[in-house]
């Protein structure tokens, strides 16, 4: 259980919409809306970061940044539910997806380009910064608004594992779970 109780329904008119909005209207909301629904104040601040429309970056890339960055802070939660909502729309192999989890940026799955995101997502963990080479390997294959994306999504699903992990969110009972190493 959450170490904040979730909202339960029937929700208020206006949090209602905003579910139906993220999750269409047939997907039950995800634990992690409603605990942070739970606060007016939280809810508009975090629906307002949203970075899961059709920005500068590829489905594909936006989601290998997702999960590096919330398997890097051991975020099975959010890990879980971005690989079962969007891993087989990105493309994204099964060992691919492992390699999230288990593998350095070197590994063999992925391109040149992917592996700067991998590698990105890992400074930006361990020295929430890039050396001038890294941020060099980057602009090599990504424009200044994608790079802006890059960093913005490591930083966004950082604070949105730090709000799982902290509250001890219960895994979604449809989510992927990490694989074993």
């Amino acid at each position: 259980m959450s170490r904040i109780t979730p909202l339960q329904a029937p929700y208020p008119a206006a949090i209602q919409q905003d579910f139906e909005r993220i999750m269409g209207p047939d997907r039950p909301p995800l634990v992690l809306f409603r605990t942070i629904a739970t606060a007016e104040r939280a809810w508009k601040k975090f629906t307002a970061a949203g970075l899961l429309d059709r920005g500068p970056l590829s489905l594909r890339d936006r989601e290998i940044v997702i999960d590096r960055t919330c398997a890097r802070t051991g975020c099975e939660y959010e890990w879980g539910v971005h690989v079962t909502a969007f891993a087989a729309h990105a493309r994204l192999s099964d060992a691919q997806v492992r390699a999230t989890v288990i593998d350095g940026p070197d590994a063999a799955c992925w391109t040149e380009a992917e592996r700067t995101l991998i590698a990105t997502a890992d400074a930006l963990h361990e020295r929430a910064t890039l050396s001038d080479d890294e941020f060099a390997a980057l602009a090599r294959h990504y424009s200044e608004a994608q790079i802006l994306e890059i960093l913005l999504l490591c930083g966004f699903y950082r604070t949105v594992s730090y709000l799982a992990n902290g509250l001890d969110l219960p895994l979604e009972r449809t989510a992927a779970r990490f694989p074993k190493g």
